[in-house]
């Protein structure tokens, strides 16, 4: 199937005139029959019924109709993307977030980068740190945001951007929502909801609690089914203080910073940057990010 066929097709079932179909395509009327007649031979029925001034569509060419159309219109915008792209007019950022970094921790940095790469196309990827890796080292992602990541590839370039603490995370019903901060002893007493894969729960065991273990409860590995669960009285969440959540839960700092986390942001070492990813990193590196900790 050819593309110029489609048109011949289009123009033809817009106007029901072979001749204006033609004109309409600037190209000799036998040629526009040539290509519809071929473009009905490769779909095995006829488009268009014409019997001397009459022309209509078949019922095939009704079917087929919408879905032409949406071919044309798609190579279309194939067309011009890849147009605007060469004139440097579409520059495209793939960032991935780890599920507990909020977009919005990247907003400044994308605004001061179309500010010097005008036709900035950002695309945000979301996934666990680990996969994010992964997506870097094919290509699928420009860089990401991640936080703690076990085993970092040394392909992996890795700037520690700033330190985030944890908070606990938890419905306002709960018997310890108007605390002004949680205490060690508060945490022996809670129920806590477990993430999968996390280790902050290691770090607060290993570091207060050595002889006894932490009274863990239910478990996901999904941040927003943990929060419906603490949204639901189940127990406390503890979370990085800057993760996205539902509006109906409250955060309380923990006593003394119990637990925190560095947010790193990660490309590929070696591979040549474009501008928008070279712009991005350079901002993102450089932000003074003192004015976005502790404002929980």
């Amino acid at each position: 199937m050819e593309l110029h066929q489609v048109r011949y097709f289009l123009a033809v079932a817009s106007t029901l005139n072979f001749t204006r179909a033609a004109e309409q395509c600037n190209v000799a009327q036998p040629a526009l029959t040539k290509g519809v007649q071929k473009l009905e031979q490769e779909l095995g029925g006829q488009l268009i019924y014409r019997e001397r001034r009459l022309t209509q569509l078949t019922d095939l060419g009704k079917e087929v109709l919408p879905m032409l159309e949406r071919t044309l219109a798609s190579a279309e915008t194939v067309r011009r993307r890849a147009r605007d792209f060469q004139r440097k007019e579409v520059a495209p950022l793939k960032i991935g977030l780890a599920p507990s970094i909020s977009a919005s921790l990247v907003l400044d940095s994308i605004a001061e980068t179309t500010r010097g790469v005008p036709g900035l196309h950002v695309e945000l990827r979301e996934g666990a740190a680990e996969k994010l890796v992964n997506l870097l080292l094919k290509g699928e992602i420009s860089a990401a945001m991640v936080g703690d990541v076990r085993d970092m590839p040394d392909r992996i370039d890795d700037w520690s951007l700033f330190e985030e603490r944890y908070v606990a995370v938890l419905a306002p019903t709960h018997r310890l929502a108007n605390r002004p901060s949680i205490g060690i002893e508060d945490l022996r007493e809670t129920i806590l909801l477990e993430r999968a894969d996390c280790d902050v729960a290691a770090k607060i065991q290993q570091a207060y609690f050595p002889e006894k273990p932490l009274h863990l409860g239910h478990r996901s590995g999904n941040d927003l089914h943990l929060q419906h669960m603490a949204a639901a009285g189940f127990g406390v969440m503890l979370a990085p203080e800057h993760m996205p959540h539902l509006p109906v839960l409250k955060t309380i700092p923990l006593e003394g910073d119990l637990a925190s986390r560095e947010v790193r942001l990660l490309a590929v070492q070696g591979r040549r940057y474009s501008p928008a990813l070279d712009a991005f990193v350079k901002v993102t590196r450089l932000r003074d990010w003192s004015s976005v900790v502790r404002t929980t």
